[in-house]
Formats: structure tokens, sequence, C-alpha cells
């Protein structure tokens, strides 16, 4: 499909309620007949795509529902600039209305099972049935009409879904209970209360509505808060660029019209706009975006730039070579997308499930009122369509449809007392399953922030000596670990002076005057061009760079004063976490940006059973598509490099402490960054899933004995005929089963 990255100002006229309607000017939606809004947004002047989350192999040209399951579109590529989810919005206030009217329903439904019969004390069976068929009128039309339509596009697609179930169970209950009310004198006595009045089910429809809406607005928050994290990466790029002109000039310029080829000027504490390449200039670059480590890197002419990176101290000019969607974040973002659309969600079982029991009850219930028609006593329309009625309330998907979503909430509650979030289902079904666990090492294996771990003295130098010429040098310094080794030293209890004469050499360390003494501190370059000969420290050196340490050479007054190493230190619980991982099954890859020489001096002190070293974000996700080829793969990670691949992967675990890209991307976040909390994780998920095959068995189990006796099978044999009310009550009680068996998971022990 073709991108086009220039934005327009594109003014048009919408539908508060159906957004999908855009018209060029004011009129009446051809929908609902609302009065169109103007609105004015920006927007690509390239057609956009859209794409089921459900099944992401649909893709159709114009926005609406998905024709297979009935779920709302969304865009196939992301969007800059995209507004409030309308649809959310829209939802969340059907499902407002419904409760406000669905609660007195309720009471005045079943009011009556208190003592004294309150309800019956102050409006008669008639006025009450009117009542709630006024109450239950505009949940079970107005404010269910998106699953009618759904449901519609289901049997004209032949493609039948829960919506069809929920369609149907409303629809029937609905158009029952107002028979009922309205003409109560076509029921035969068998069927009427002491009272002489006809049950109505006005209720039972209202509350699958509410309950519906209630889960739909559920959904499309978790689905807005995964778009969030692709519009927060939107949002890492700079909105403009200083361009440089043929003449010399500069001139600040909207980043969509920075070309390839384009010299720029990026100053210091400035974002990188494009990636590129360095022409002039020397600093060093924050690329944590990128690689996830924290410790920035050295730029001169020559090398290379990433977008969204943030520049140091120093001014770069550079050449734009690789520009909107070329660029690593725009290939990011394009991956975390992709990725996010790839997941099948766990209720596609609900709905394969569907597309079978749907025309098995149908067809039993039209069954039910042929056989009575045919073959019945007196009345026997009237018990065939009060048997048809009955096998349609007791086969009404309250149960099936409570069975998966109450598992996955009470599931999802223990895990926030656990410490892990869970954000959707898919997630806990497939947590337990997973059998490799790939760990991003900066910020989820370490610390993620850089601190003095190695100070080793030259012969004849004094430890604390050491201290303050370091550190005291290294307070009038930008160098790109200056702080983490001032807070070393002030740590280790030295007492820093101000220094003298700071000058910075680029790439390669600081000189000054500390204390009377001339110091130099930097890398065995900067050693080497100053003729310092460190002897046996060198070797000392690079052991110390094998077991994962930066490593930076001090000099005094010409001679070599000691080392100073630094490193991103591991976490506390690593070790354990890792250990305990293990032994429940998992193998253990560490993916991380970082050196092969530091990574696996990482991965050697935690017994990580595979490394994969030096990559950029688009290998991480690499890795991870070629694993999941033969296993289930879960990912740990924190960055913003890591998205792509947390949302590729089966299961996306982020740290609690990182990003919030990372944690948008992600299904699963452990609060404290505790990688323990796994293991009690999978232990949850595997509970949870038999929680759920448990509650389909209550739900299709009921269903496959209360069906058939709702059908009148028992009748010849006993004279029993099961009536809508019994079959309403049955019902109530198989969703009241299903519940209690789900809220077991609030207390269990993991």
């Amino acid at each position: 499909m073709a991108q086009e990255h220039a934005r327009t100002a594109a003014a048009e006229w919408t539908c508060p309620m159906h957004p999908e309607v855009a018209e060029p000017g004011p009129g009446s939606c051809p929908s609902c007949g609302m009065a169109l809004e103007q609105v004015t947004t920006p927007t690509r002047s390239a057609t956009t795509e859209w794409t089921c989350p459900m099944h992401p192999e649909l893709v159709e040209s114009v926005p609406g529902d998905c024709p297979a399951c009935g779920m709302a579109l969304e865009p196939l590529t992301p969007r800059i600039g995209d507004g409030d989810n309308t649809e959310l919005a829209d939802m969340s206030r059907r499902f407002a209305i419904a409760a406000a009217l669905t609660v007195p329903l309720a009471i005045v439904a079943m009011g009556d099972l208190l003592p004294g019969q309150p309800v019956s004390a102050f409006m008669s069976p008639v006025v009450r049935a009117l009542v709630e068929f006024a109450l239950a009128t505009p949940v079970c039309a107005w404010l269910a009409w998106p699953f009618h339509l759904r449901a519609y596009a289901s049997i004209r697609n032949q493609s039948l879904n829960m919506f069809t179930l929920i369609s149907l169970g409303v629809s029937v209950a609905y158009a029952y209970s107002v028979v009922a009310a309205l003409l109560p004198g076509i029921f035969p006595e068998s069927f009427r209360g002491a009272s002489g009045e006809v049950a109505v089910y006005f209720e039972a429809a209202a509350v699958i509505v509410t309950l519906v809406l209630l889960g739909q607005v559920f959904e499309l928050r978790a689905r807005d808060r995964t778009g969030s994290a692709i519009r927060q990466l939107l949002e890492l790029a700079p909105h403009t660029a200083r361009r440089i002109r043929d003449d010399g000039s500069e001139e600040d310029v909207p980043l969509d019209s920075v070309k390839a080829g384009d010299r720029l000027r990026v100053r210091p504490g400035e974002k990188v706009p494009v990636d590129g390449v360095v022409l002039e200039g020397a600093s060093a670059v924050d690329e944590s975006m990128v690689s996830g480590e924290p410790l920035p890197v050295d730029k001169g002419p020559g090398d290379a730039l990433v977008g969204a990176t943030v520049n140091g101290t120093g001014s770069l000019t550079m050449r734009a070579e690789k520009v909107g969607a070329d660029t690593m974040l725009a290939r990011i973002v394009a991956m975390v997308a992709e990725a996010q659309r790839s997941r099948a969600p766990i209720q596609r079982l609900a709905d394969v499930v569907a597309s079978w029991f749907v025309p098995a009850v149908i067809a039993v219930a039209i069954a039910a009122f042929v056989v009575w028609a045919l073959v019945g006593t007196e009345s026997r329309l009237a018990y065939g369509l009060l048997s048809a009625v009955a096998v349609l309330i007791i086969a009404c998907p309250c149960a099936l449809g409570l069975a998966t979503p109450m598992a996955i909430m009470a599931s999802t509650g223990r895990g926030a007392t656990l410490g892990v979030l869970f954000r959707n289902a898919e997630a806990i079904e497939l947590l337990g399953r997973v059998d490799t666990l790939l760990i991003d090492k900066t910020g989820t294996l370490t610390e993620g922030q850089p601190s003095l771990v190695t100070v080793v003295p030259a012969e004849g130098m004094d430890y604390q000596r050491l201290l303050v010429l370091a550190g005291s040098l290294e307070r009038g310094s930008e160098h790109r670990l200056a702080g983490a080794i001032v807070a070393g030293v002030e740590d280790r209890g030295a007492k820093l002076v101000e220094p003298e004469q700071v000058r910075a050499r680029p790439g390669r360390g600081v000189l000054g005057r500390v204390d009377g003494a001339r110091v130099a501190l930097g890398n065995k370059a900067m050693m080497d061009k100053l003729g310092i000969d460190f002897g046996d420290l060198g070797e000392r050196a690079e052991a110390l760079r094998r077991e994962g340490e930066t490593v930076m050479f001090v000099a005094a007054d010409g001679q070599a004063a000691g080392l100073m190493g630094v490193a991103d230190p591991i976490k506390p619980h690593a070790a354990e976490a890792i250990r305990a991982l293990q032994e429940d099954g998992l193998r253990i890859v560490m993916l991380t940006g970082d050196s092969r020489t530091t990574a696996e001096a990482v991965a050697k002190e935690l017994s990580i059973d595979e490394v994969e070293a030096e990559l950029m974000p688009g290998r991480k996700a690499d890795v991870v598509k070629r694993l999941k080829t033969d296993s289930v793969i879960a990912m740990a990670g924190d960055g913003i490099n890591d998205a792509p691949a947390l949302a590729l992967a089966d299961v996306g675990i982020a740290m609690g402490t990182g990003t919030d890209v990372a944690i948008e991307s992600a299904s699963v976040t452990l609060v404290k960054g505790d990688l323990r909390a796994i293991v009690r994780a999978r232990r949850l998920s595997r509970m949870t899933m038999h929680n759920v095959r448990q509650n389909l068995f209550f739900a299709f189990g009921y269903n496959a004995l209360g069906v058939p006796i709702a059908a009148g099978v028992l009748y010849p044999l006993f004279g029993v005929l099961l009536s809508p009310m019994i079959a309403a009550a049955a019902m109530s009680l198989s969703s009241v089963s299903v519940i209690a068996n789900a809220l077991r998971l609030r207390s269990a022990e993991v």
C-alpha cells in the first residue's frame, strides 16, 4: 500500500454516532438521522486500509464492522493525530444509559421476591408489565442496536458468532415478553400465575444487553491502550528539523519537508530529526531508544545517527539519508502495529462454538414448535410457541458468554495482587504454555543505570587520592560516564574539590587540574596519545572489559594513577528468578543491543542458556519470529527498543519500571519489575485455563440437559413441560454456577 507522509488539513462533516460516515458538507446522517458535525483533523492523503483485530487477514478499503465477527475495523497502518476513540465513547454512553434503565427494571421485576411482595403492593400485574415494557424497550431496541446490526451481518455473511447468539437471545426474550404483556389472552391457563398474569422476561433481555455492553467497554478500553503505544512512539520524533541551505544559512522546517540528502544541524540537547550520518562535529548521543543501553555513544564524522535519539552537549552537522517511513522509528512503529494485529484472541473459540451452536438451537426450537403444532392436543399452537421460546431462552448465551470473561476477570484481579497485570485473555491463556523466554538485558536483568563498580589504584597511588582526582575532574566534565563516576566516588566517602582548566577531548576523555595535579581521565587511545604507559594495569583493564565493564584510565602528572570500571549492575533477584524459571521448564535466551563481551559476561554470571547480542530493534523481532515457528514465546523487556519484539511475541512481558511504550506494547506487566513474578503468573495461567474449561463444561452441560427438556421431550412420559419462566430461572442458575466457579480464582494459592 502506498505511504504518504505529508499531512493536510481536511475539513469534513461526520456523525457523532457513526464516525465512519464522512460527508463533504453539512446535513443529516444517512444511518441514524442525527445532524452531522464538522471536524478538522490532520489526515494522510493516501488511502487508508482497515482490518479486523480478530481477523487480521481481512482488509477493507473503508471503515465499518468486520464481516466475519462484527467487531469494528481498525486502521491497517499507524496514523499521526488519531483523535478520541469514538466507538469507546459510544459504547460507554450506551452502557451508562442501559445500566440506568436496567437497575430499576430488575427491581420492579424481582422486587416481589422480598418479604411482603412490596412491588405488588404499589402496582397491579398489568401495570408492572407495562412499566417493564417501557424500561426494557430502549435497552433492547436502541441500546442493543449495534449487536443486532452485527448479528444481521453475521447471518448475511454466513459467519455466525457471539453477536448472533446475543441478538437472538435478546430478541426472543423481548418479543415473547411484549406478546405476553400486550396479548396475554392467547396463552393457556397453565402458564398463568396465581393472579392470572402471564410471566414476562424483560429484565432477562435487558440484563443481557447491559452485561454485553459492559464487556464491549472493557474490550475497547484495552484496545485503546494498545493503540496508545503506537501514538507514543509517533510522538518521539521531533516536529521540526534545522536545515542548512546551500548558502550556509539555516531554517527550521517541518519534519515532513526533510528529504534524503539535506544537510541538517543538530544542536546540543535536541533530538536527531531523521536517520543519517555525521558530517561535522563531535558529541555523545543517547541511543537508549534504539539499543536499550544506558550509556551514550560517541559520534564523529562518518558515524551513523538514528532519528529521535537525543544529542548530548556537542553540535553536529548531519546528512539526512532515511526519512519518512524508512527511518528506524517508523519501522519500529510499523513492526509494533503489525505484531499487535497478528495475535488471535481466546474469544475466537466462542465464535467457533457459536457457528455450530446457534443453528442447532434454532433447529431444535423450530422442531419443537412443529412437533407440538402437529401432534399436540388443546392449545397446541400456544404450547408450540412456548416450547420454542423456552428453548431459545434456556439456550441464551449468558453462561457461554460468561464462561471465559468471568474467569479472566477473576484471574486478572488475583494477578494484580501478585504484582502481575494481565492486559488480555490470550496472555493468560498462553503464558502457561510458554516454553521459551526471551529476556532483554538492560533494565530487565540489570538495573539499567551505569554505576562505578571497580576502582583499581596503580602501584604507589593512594585509593582515596585516586577517588578525589577522578571524581573531582569528572565534576567539571560532560563526559558520558561522568555522572556515574562522580556518584560512585561520593558513595565511597571521597571529598571532592573544584577542578580547574577542564578540557574535553570528544571520543577520548577529559583533561584538567585537580588539587595541583595535572589529571587525565579517558580511554586507552587517549593515554597512548599522551604517552602514558599503564603496564600490568592494561591487562587488568582487558579482564574487566571481559566481565562487562567499561574501563576508564586515570593518569596524574604524566604517570598511571589507576582504573575506574563502570558497569550496569545485575538486579539483586535476577539469578534467583532465572533459576526458578529454568526449574519451571523454560529455556532462557538473552537479547541485547550491548556488545557480545558484556552480554556473555552477564549470561555466564546468571547461567542463561543462550545469548543474542548486538541486536537492533528489528533484529530482536526477527529472533522472535524465528523462534515462534516451533515454540511458544514470551519476551520480557523494558525499553522502547523492545516494543516490536514485545508486541510480536506470543506473550509480551514488560517491566513496570520501564518505558510507557514497552508497557503499552506488552500483554503482561510486572509491576515491580521482578522476574520472579513470572513463575507465579504461569501457575495462575494454568489454573485459569482449567477454570475456563470447567465453566464451558457447566455452560454446555446445562444446555445439553436444558434444551431437550424445554423442547418437551419429558412431556409424553411425565407430563412435564418447561415454562419460559423456569427456563429463565435455569438460565440464571447456570450463570450463577459459572460466576461462583470463576470467583474461586480470587483466592487461589499460587
